[in-house]
């Protein structure tokens, strides 16, 4: 090789030397899941099950970050989302985590779907130390830094729901008798035990309860037993396939009490439309996202912006749907997370920036609530606000209620 070719070739390599140890070089901290380039964000969803309805959670936050890496990315990293199916089975759903973690090697875990299969994970990913981040279920167990560090929900908690209907009934229904549908899991449970909890002495309202199993076919004869108890106040928390059997099945019961409908299940069109919209009319619920479908928020800058997202990443996809309106806010808190941890895009780093959010706002928040979390608040979204249909679209019955002491000044 000629002399003067070798020079170039050797000061050439030393530049790249002196590069790569300079101190932006030096600055970059990345974890498996995370390059100059990329970041891979791992996700678990039921598209297939009992409960697919939630698979749209996956859908639609697959459709906002295509949305952000067409926008450029964050911090110049395009991400890439790897989502799998689990049927909301969770010995399926352990199979998908090691899937994500052990062969695509994803930075961490993201709103991963259901009560059920987080829970059937949570050890797995805290032992590998690798986030579980912003949990798609209200369980009061995400929110236990403690004992589960990488683990972080985001919506109000079940038990803090619970407790919300507890104070609205003893001030609208003191006399009343109440019936209870609950699904056989820990958010069931917390459900419960949040309403028990808000009904304090007045717990022996509670005439009766009924569990039921996911893999059941139908809850028929349990609600024509909770029927027969007597109860002017019904509460249901099921899945939404359960929720929209429950209110047709009322309706043929001809049984009219007062319905408190879990929020998880509140959607018009995967719950309501499907079990008759007359049928639903009147059902109580809460309420943290703006309604889309609300005529209230037709002008509104944020409703305008959905609706292009809508129009141009999920055309398929309903405006209305509020699972939708969810999945788009997760992903929006996401995205200002990734961008908080700079170049240091470890997993230590990731969930100290998701641990360190003050006064927040992400888009369709409803006005007023601010996510916030600290070491010690794995609860980002603590505020509700109780809901009423009225036939066509939801209508608020108060102001909004601070679900994490229960006090409330709902209307």
């Amino acid at each position: 090789m000629p002399r003067k070719h070798l020079s170039h070739v050797v000061a050439g390599a030393l530049a790249a030397a002196i590069a790569a140890t300079s101190p932006a070089a030096a600055d970059k901290k990345y974890d498996l899941g995370a390059t100059d380039t990329e970041i891979k964000i791992g996700n678990i969803a039921p598209y297939s099950g009992p409960a697919s309805a939630y698979g749209i959670i996956g859908r639609t936050a697959a459709a906002y970050f295509r949305k952000v890496n067409d926008e450029g990315g964050i911090n110049g990293r395009k991400i890439n989302f790897i989502s799998y199916d689990d049927a909301f089975s969770p010995p399926k759903a352990v199979e998908q985590a090691r899937k994500l973690v052990e062969s695509d090697e994803v930075l961490f875990v993201y709103q991963t779907v259901g009560t059920p299969s987080n829970a059937a994970i949570q050890k797995f990913l805290n032992a590998r130390k690798v986030p579980q981040l912003f949990v798609a279920s209200n369980a009061t167990r995400w929110g236990d830094p403690q004992q589960f560090p990488w683990t972080m929900g985001w919506q109000p908690n079940f038990q803090s729901e619970g407790r919300a209907y507890a104070k609205y009934i003893l001030k609208h229904y003191p006399n009343s008798k109440i019936a209870v549908l609950w699904q056989n899991d820990d958010g069931g449970k917390d459900q419960l035990k949040g309403l028990r909890d808000g009904l304090a002495d007045k717990a022996s309202m509670i005439v009766a309860d009924a569990s039921f199993e996911l893999s059941e076919p139908t809850i028929d004869a349990h609600l024509a037993r909770l029927k027969s108890s007597r109860a002017d106040i019904f509460v249901a928390w099921s899945t939404p396939k359960a929720s929209a059997q429950a209110i047709r099945k009322l309706a043929e019961l001809d049984w009219k009490p007062i319905f408190f409908l879990g929020s998880v299940s509140s959607s018009v069109a995967s719950v309501l439309r499907p079990a008759g919209l007359e049928n639903a009319k009147g059902i109580i619920s809460n309420a943290y996202l703006k309604d889309p479908a609300d005529p209230a928020w037709g002008d509104d800058p944020e409703i305008k912006h959905w609706n292009a997202f809508m129009d141009k990443y999920l055309p398929d996809g309903d405006k209305a749907d509020r699972v939708s309106v969810y999945g788009y806010a997760v992903a929006a808190t996401m995205v200002e997370v990734l961008k908080r941890c700079g170049d240091d895009l470890t997993r230590e780093n990731v969930m100290r920036q998701a641990a360190t959010i003050k006064d927040l706002t992400v888009p369709m928040l409803l006005p007023g609530i601010k996510i916030n979390t600290s070491s010690r608040d794995y609860f980002p979204v603590e505020q509700m606000q109780l809901i009423r249909f009225d036939g066509q679209r939801w209508q608020p019955l108060g102001e909004l209620v601070d679900a994490e002491v229960g006090s409330s000044n709902a209307n």
